[in-house]
Parts: structure tokens; sequence; C-alpha cells
């Protein structure tokens, strides 16, 4: 599947993972490939996103925490997710 991060100053990420986890206002839950469409808000915590092919701009990979080279993590304070057709797009704040 498809995600994109964005936030207020640019597309910190857009690529194929195998998942994603993030921070809802009711606890954390998880993408998986042909997940169910879904718009939720986001509370603060961290974005993690895990994917065998992972690559995290230059200019953007200190926003980031590595995991290993195939997990990474993204703080943030709030936000919004969608899902639909195996594409998610994260807008963080």
């Amino acid at each position: 599947m498809i995600v994109e991060i964005v936030s207020p100053e640019a597309t910190l990420f857009s690529g194929e993972v195998t998942s994603v986890a993030v921070p809802g206002v009711n606890g954390e839950f998880q993408m998986l490939n042909n997940h169910a469409p879904i718009v939720s808000l986001l509370v603060k915590g961290n974005v993690k996103i895990v994917g065998s092919n992972i690559k995290i701009a230059k200019e953007f990979a200190a926003k980031f925490n590595k995991v290993n080279d195939q997990t990474f993590w993204l703080p943030i304070n709030s936000g919004t997710i969608e899902m639909n057709d195996n594409k998610i797009i994260v807008l963080a704040d």
C-alpha cells in the first residue's frame, strides 16, 4: 500500500509500506494492506511505518526515528488520517 505523510511545510514521506500504525483519539491503531476505508483524527504520538524498502529523503531524515532498516517512527502533535483503496494520507502537525 502507498502512504503519504504531509506536514504544513512539505511531503515528508511518500512510498510503499506494509503497515502503518497511528495514535488515534481512542488509542493506537494499525492499518495493513486492503484495510477498510477510514478517516480519523490523530493525537500526540508516533506514526510508525514499516516496509521492506523505505527511503526517507535526506532533508527530512532528522524528523524520523529509525528503529531498523524497515521501521521508522515520526513524532506528531496532532493530525488526520485517511485510508482508501490502499492509499493512506497522513496530515501531520
